[in-house]
């Protein structure tokens, strides 16, 4: 469905690579008037360098109340009284860890942009977005479907997501605005070596017992991780659930995207409990004593 390009306009957070940016342009081609968030200047140049004059550029940092009241103020202005039609909530940040040493000043700026920060930016579009009887989509991941080992900290953010996607689904029905949660699985994006930088930084602050009690089988999910990543779906393929989110008259309340979130959904009804967890670690590699 093409838009009205007078009356759609667009709010996609975490554009800077990756499934956001590839929505904010894919968007802007269509006709719609873009909001693109990034955190540096340098990501709002390029991502201006590659698009028409629709799309316009928000340095926002969703952790920071004033960078947030500041992007509102800039949307109301551009989009003159018309409403916001839609918000993707992308923006997000992982790592893994074994939960016994997660640093938790770490766990917890995961938790202010992954949960809080993505409340936050809803919170301040929603008059806008009623305005407009619009839609939100929130992105979320398998991991909130299949909680792999040492993914508790990204895995626990998602789940807590796909929460707060039901309960604001129930919330705003009633008041004509649509909310779906995109699941996807393996996308072929920067977010695999972006979070195996952070990792890493991470685990640099490990003692020397974490790394015997857990290294082999940390070792073990990386590799796996990093592996399926490079076979996942490109990021065309992840566009289609969010404009069909955006654009069809009975959007889905959720829609799981890639073979791998169709397998774990359907090993979650299958094989719950002890049968399903000792898939889980043999098929992540993970070696019992």
């Amino acid at each position: 469905m093409k838009p009205d390009e007078s009356t759609r306009a667009v709010l996609v957070t975490g554009t800077s690579t990756g499934i956001g940016r590839h929505t904010a342009l894919r968007l802007d081609q269509l006709g719609y008037q873009v909001f693109a968030t990034v955190r540096k200047e340098q990501d709002a140049a390029s991502i201006s360098s590659q698009s028409s004059d629709r799309l316009i550029p928000l340095i926002l940092d969703v952790t920071d109340p004033s960078s947030l009241d500041r992007a509102v103020e800039i949307v109301t202005q551009e989009i003159s009284g018309r409403g916001l039609w839609g918000l993707v909530n992308n923006a997000a940040i992982a790592f893994v860890s074994p939960l016994e040493y997660a640093p938790l000043v770490e766990f917890r700026d995961l938790y202010e942009v992954n949960v809080f920060g993505l409340l936050a930016i809803t919170q301040k579009f929603l008059p806008l977005i009623r305005l407009a009887r619009g839609r939100i989509i929130n992105i979320s991941s398998t991991a909130s479907n299949a909680v792999a080992p040492f993914h508790g900290p990204y895995s626990s953010s998602k789940l807590a997501l796909n929460g707060l996607t039901d309960s604001l689904r129930f919330e705003l029905k009633p008041l004509g605005v649509k909310v779906s949660l995109v699941i996807f699985g393996s996308v072929q994006t920067p977010i695999w070596s972006s979070a195996g930088e952070k990792s890493n930084r991470v685990a640099q602050g490990f003692p020397p017992e974490a790394l015997a009690l857990y290294g082999v089988n940390l070792r073990g999910v990386r590799d796996y991780f990093n592996r399926i990543g490079k076979n996942g779906i490109t990021t065309e393929q992840s566009f289609k659930p969010i404009l069909h989110a955006l654009t069809a008259e009975r959007p889905k309340i959720r829609y799981l995207v890639g073979w791998d979130t169709r397998y774990h959904h359907l090993l979650r009804i299958l094989f719950y409990g002890r049968l399903g967890d000792w898939i889980i670690m043999r098929t992540v590699g993970i070696k019992e004593k």
